[in-house]
């Protein structure tokens, strides 16, 4: 008895050393890291929204690894202590909505408020709603079968105007619901009346002439017609379409003018098939996908309806200034007696911003080749355009709140209903500007080596609040700034990204937060209390993903040849092995060395599990990510895989003088572009990189999509040099060292035709060191777990028998 209880004492005593010795993680394993996310990393918060009384945010969230996201909600108190200090704010737990609650919410706070701020107005299912801010009751507009969206208030509060089945613009009187409709536009061409041969109309004369009871009778019908169409209420003008599409149609506030696109698109533009073979019928089927670059791109027209006139007429570009400019790399080139003509560039004109007063009208002109961006001054009475702004770029227009062809950017009327607001990349970096539209001045409100990557204006039109990268190109902060510019007081603190959503009072910030080693959480921060704190409200990762010591990569700068600093995350193990793997970002425009969870975030555990085998693991924002501003921006014009695989050579040239890393032992990997960059460094720069795994890569950029390409390369057919120097199927015969190719078939961004175009270019050069992984349910990104298992366990096995 005595020597079981001595034995059941020493049992227990040895359990209890066990569990007070920490334990050591399990080892990674691709299996363990490519598995669903959810189940593994856990699903961090996203779309936070806050209810219109600010005491109540919304998010979607998944911590019981559901199929799906469920909406989830957090509420707010502020309580006072006895000692008389500053209020403290108080959270609930996170309780999830109920279907019920859901269904009943009111759509997340947008733009459509009254100037009063107390009714909104918005669309659900289809059907129109109006919210009283004040009692917080909702009242149904419309009931029906058709689709109302997009209700905003008209200049004088006193109606609704919304679109109905995307297209016709009506109003409806809030006092008494009277529906009107503004505007009747008809697809395809108005049939034109019969029209009487000479010869008919001769014999009507005649007819007329000899009969004096025909005369009368046709007297008399005229005369009938008169009168009913004078008694008939008055109608919106038919405005047929033709073969071209309606895009936004707008009313002014003054409810005079009905401003909107149309879009022809071309009828000889081929659209690529991409064959899906693995279906539930059991046959082939295609997959409509994009035309390529060079394709022909749609016309587009500004149209202005004037009510009170009953006429529709086209805004001419013509006389912009520079619209006839001919593109700086085409100046050089042999003209003719047709090149030297004047051609007007075809141009899209945005949806246009009204002041408040509804006394100023502002549109945004951007040239389709990308080159001139304009800030027009738009008079819709006499269809003139007054230049507010020109940013020309030889490169191409983009950044940061500068928008595109479809959207004007970041912009609007201040309080004084005369000065814009916008952003613009003239000095080099995306910057908050203010222009008066009757006089012209012009005012820089931010500037320095950083960007503005998001504004938004207060309700009271006082201040900026502006999200910037200044602190350091890897952190995102939130910042006040009065519309006059100057000083800027900085909102949040925690280092890392810091992604908000104000409260619709202005008092409280809901901050998606994340630091290089930690997924997204949200957080709630008071903003006009002293010392405030962030109150973390979600707990998002799972207990085995956390067991797990993350390593924060540290931040380093590689000095380029042209003697520009690369930004990078590098990633050190404690006992170096002699190897290193670069990985290279895609998008091109994509910044990933920085301080926040990474997108890339499957890459990521790669990358310590690398580490944990001994490799050094480099990633750096070549030339062309994003956050450096528009000379790093555009590095890349006319030369992709110039500057681009510079900046990699340049790394891994560093990773041997300073990290003891051997030369010969380099191995390159990325996915998209970063597959694009892989070829090209396994292809021209051979002896740099002895391995390299090229994902869903381009290999022909002349058989890239349009939007994104000819901003870089310009179109395939004028400028030919720039297509054959970038693609990386013109060098495949410099391959040298070992290569892995892995490809969706179902890829309908980047086709799967590039990557067998290139396998059978590496089978004409008789190249054995090559293999093609082709994965036949995956589109450009993957999804099934048991795909990205089995191209990263490749990718592993390239890098540990080739380097």
């Amino acid at each position: 008895m005595h020597r079981l209880s001595a034995l059941l004492a020493l049992l227990f005593s040895a359990s209890v050393i066990a569990q007070s010795v920490p334990q050591k993680p399990a080892p990674l394993t691709v299996e363990t890291i490519m598995q669903d996310p959810k189940n593994w990393v856990g699903t961090s918060p996203s779309n936070p929204f806050w209810s219109d009384d600010s005491k109540t945010l919304y998010f979607n969230w998944n911590p019981d690894r559901a199929l799906g996201d469920s909406l989830y909600k957090v509420t707010f108190t502020s309580t006072t202590p006895r000692s008389g200090r500053a209020k403290s704010l108080a959270a609930s737990q996170p309780v999830k909505v109920s279907p019920t609650e859901r269904r009943a919410l009111p759509t997340p706070p947008v733009s459509a408020f009254n100037l009063a701020y107390s009714q909104r107005v918005f669309d659900r299912q289809g059907d129109l709603f109006l919210l009283d801010l004040k009692s917080g009751s909702v009242r149904q507009l419309t009931n029906t079968v058709e689709t109302e969206t997009d209700p905003v208030f008209s200049g004088d509060q006193k109606q609704v105007i919304f679109r109905r089945s995307g297209s016709n613009l009506f109003s409806m009187y809030l006092k008494t619901g009277e529906l009107t409709q503004l505007t009747d536009f008809k697809a395809g061409t108005k049939k034109a009346e019969a029209k009487l041969t000479d010869e008919e109309k001769v014999l009507k004369q005649d007819q007329l002439r000899l009969s004096s009871v025909l005369k009368e009778r046709k007297k008399k019908k005229d005369e009938a017609e008169r009168i009913s169409k004078a008694d008939q209420p008055k109608r919106p003008k038919e405005i047929y379409l033709d073969d071209k599409t309606l895009v936004n149609p707008t009313l002014s506030p003054d409810g005079r003018f009905i401003t909107y696109r149309l879009i022809k698109r071309p009828t000889n533009a081929k659209t690529a098939q991409v064959p899906n073979y693995i279906t539930e019928s059991g046959y082939t089927e295609e997959i409509s996908a994009r035309t390529k670059v060079g394709a022909p791109v749609a016309s587009q027209e500004f149209m202005v309806y004037d009510i009170a006139k009953d006429t529709v007429r086209t805004v001419s570009v013509k006389d912009i200034p520079g619209i006839t400019d001919k593109p700086a790399y085409l100046q050089s080139a042999k003209t003719t007696k047709a090149d030297t003509a004047k051609k007007v560039r075809p141009v899209a004109i945005s949806s246009p911003i009204w002041s408040e007063d509804g006394k100023f009208c502002v549109v945004v002109v951007r040239s389709l080749d990308n080159k001139d961006r304009w800030i027009m001054r738009l008079q819709p009475e006499t269809l003139k355009l007054s230049l507010l702004d020109r940013q020309h770029e030889d490169t191409w227009i983009g950044g940061p709140g500068i928008g595109s062809q479809n959207a004007p950017g970041s912009m609007g009327f201040l309080g004084d209903n005369q000065t814009l607001w916008f952003q613009s990349e003239a000095d080099g970096y995306s910057h908050l500007y203010t222009v008066n539209v009757l006089t012209g001045e012009k005012k820089q409100l931010t500037s320095g080596k950083f960007e503005v990557q998001q504004v938004q204006l207060s309700r009271d039109k006082k201040y900026f609040y502006l999200q910037t990268n200044e602190v350091h190109p890897g952190e995102q902060h939130f910042y006040r700034m009065s519309i006059t510019g100057g000083e800027r007081t900085r909102l949040t603190n925690m280092t890392g990204a810091n992604d908000v959503t104000l409260s619709p009072d202005e008092t409280r910030m809901a901050i998606r937060y994340s630091s290089s080693n930690q997924p997204w959480e949200l957080y709630v921060m008071e903003i006009n209390q002293p010392a405030a704190t962030a109150i973390k409200l979600t707990n998002s990762p799972t207990e085995a993903f956390k067991a797990y010591p993350w390593r924060e990569p540290s931040l380093v700068t590689i000095p380029a040849r042209d003697g520009q600093s690369i930004y990078a995350r590098l990633y050190k193990p404690t006992t170096p092995n002699g190897k290193s793997v670069v990985f290279v970002h895609g998008a091109g425009y994509l910044q990933n060395a920085h301080k926040w969870w990474s997108q890339y975030f499957r890459e990521y555990m790669f990358h310590n599990l690398l580490v944990d085998k001994g490799y050094t693991v480099l990633d750096i924002d070549y030339r062309a990510s994003a956050g450096y501003g528009r000379d790093w921006r555009t590095g890349i014009y006319r030369f992709m895989g110039g500057k681009d695989l510079e900046d990699h050579v340049d790394a891994a040239k560093w990773l041997v003088q300073t990290q003891g890393v051997d030369a010969k032992r380099i191995g390159i990997y990325g996915g998209s572009y970063g597959g694009f960059i892989t070829l090209m460094a396994m292809f021209t720069t051979p002896d740099v990189f002895k391995a390299g795994a090229a994902l869903r890569p381009v290999t022909d950029w002349a058989a890239y999509n349009h939007p994104y390409t000819a901003n870089i390369l310009n179109e395939p057919q004028t400028d030919s040099l720039a297509y054959r120097r970038s693609s990386p199927i013109n060098f495949a015969e410099g391959l040298k060292g070992h290569l892995l190719i892995c490809h969706g078939m179902v890829d309908v961004n980047v086709h799967f035709q590039d990557a067998v175009r290139l396998a059978q270019r590496l089978i004409e050069l008789k190249k054995e060191n090559w293999e093609l992984a082709p994965y036949p349910v995956e589109d450009h990104g993957f999804v099934e777990p048991t795909s990205w298992m089995d191209e990263y366990k490749r990718i592993m096995k390239l890098f540990d028998e080739r380097l």
